[in-house]
């Protein structure tokens, strides 16, 4: 137990209702009435975002999270597959618990998986990854001067918004956390 005095943005609470990770915090002391701290709590499991207000001083669970390397093997119909680089050890995650991270998973990646009592509670990707597109739409002639975009298909099948000048072949730096074209590689 930690008292809600002592919790800190990134540390994990184990509340009732699930898994939590601390995105913001503030201890609230107001003119009249008791302190009171409120928390932007991220839901581990799904990703959604509460705001919850806790008493001063009040004790909750603090959960203990374990961040280990894995490698990114393959995907097939039991789900996607991972390598403990430690041990060597194979761990198959379910669709629903890779989530949106599956769109940004190729073959070789190296991503850490944050672990809860021996289970993966979901996947952490690095800050960018490379991709190449396997489809382009061909650059209307003239779309040039108003910095134009046009859609293109990378190779583990996601869509991404690129400047005109990308073309199939390519190899593409993509931000993880927005999903958005960074550069040309």
């Amino acid at each position: 137990m930690i008292s809600t005095n002592d919790v800190r943005p990134g540390m994990a609470l184990e509340l009732d209702d699930g898994l939590f990770s601390i995105v913001e915090y503030q201890h609230v002391k107001p003119g009249k009435g008791k302190a009171f701290v409120r928390m932007k709590l991220k839901k581990l499991e799904t990703g959604q975002v509460l705001d919850r207000t806790f008493r001063a001083d009040e004790n909750v669970q603090q959960a203990i999270i374990d961040r280990s390397e894995h490698q990114y093997l393959y995907r097939d119909d039991l789900g996607f597959h991972f390598m403990n680089l430690s041990d060597y050890g194979q761990i198959v995650l379910s669709p629903d618990d890779v989530g949106d991270a599956a769109g940004f998973l190729s073959d070789g990646m190296t991503v850490t998986l944050p672990m809860f009592n021996g289970t993966a509670i979901g996947v952490d990707l690095p800050p960018s990854v490379e991709l190449q597109v396997t489809y382009a739409e061909p650059a209307v002639k003239g779309d040039t001067r108003t910095g134009a975009t046009k859609g293109v298909t990378l190779e583990t099948g996601i869509e991404v918004q690129v400047p005109l000048f990308v073309e199939q072949g390519d190899k593409l730096k993509i931000d993880t956390r927005t999903g958005e074209y960074q550069t040309r590689v």
